[in-house]
């Protein structure tokens, strides 16, 4: 690797950087089809965080600010797989997760027209997935977004709290927002018909 060639990785950096790198490269079939969870995510996250003695360098923030969003993603795609398909059928549970395009995601939780329908857990839960791509697109790319530790601190909390509620949304509710989600909307589904009601 090119840090190693220039001795800029500390052994600490190299054992978070391995752990995150396993962490996103992990087949979504490790165990069964349960996928990485959301919470191992949160937790890398908070490891890059507290990196350097509790002083991390731009870099530890950046990298926890992208994982905290990844949290988010992987709670949509197996929220969406396990709302759509049963974990019996491993082949389609699979093909759902999957199938969650970041982009596409993200446009569908800034239609305000569709999302309005849905309970506020949801909207909460749409609000921070759109913050967070957005917040991870500077960390990724931006080479002149500087980053506060308070500040990242308070996006992983914020995106535990909006999973586990998220989670805990009934299910009729969920698959609603997978279909949203996944789906190319039908021209006549802008508005609802008079007397039908939205999710």
């Amino acid at each position: 690797m090119l840090l190693d060639a220039f001795g800029l990785r500390s052994k600490k950096s190299t054992l978070i950087y391995s752990h995150f790198y396993l962490l996103s490269r992990r087949s979504i079939t490790t165990g069964g089809v349960q996928g990485v969870k959301p919470t191992d995510f949160l937790s890398t996250a908070r490891e890059l965080l507290n990196a350097g003695r509790n002083r991390p360098r731009q870099t530890n923030l950046r990298r926890a600010c992208s994982t905290a969003y990844y949290a988010l993603f992987h709670a949509l795609c197996s929220s969406c797989a396990s709302a759509l398909t049963s974990k019996a059928t491993r082949r389609a549970w699979i093909h759902v997760y999957r199938s969650v395009e970041h982009g596409i995601a993200k446009n569908s939780c800034t239609n305000k027209e569709v999302m309005r329908h849905f309970p506020d857990e949801i909207k909460d839960f749409a609000n921070m997935f759109v913050q967070m791509h957005e917040k991870r697109h500077r960390a990724d790319y931006d080479p002149d977004e500087k980053f506060l530790k308070s500040a990242v601190s308070n996006d992983i909390d914020a995106v535990e709290s909006v999973i586990e509620a998220f989670k805990n949304t009934p299910l009729r509710h969920r698959r609603a927002f997978a279909a949203h989600v996944l789906l190319k909307p039908l021209p006549n589904d802008r508005k609802p018909r008079k007397g039908q009601n939205r999710p």
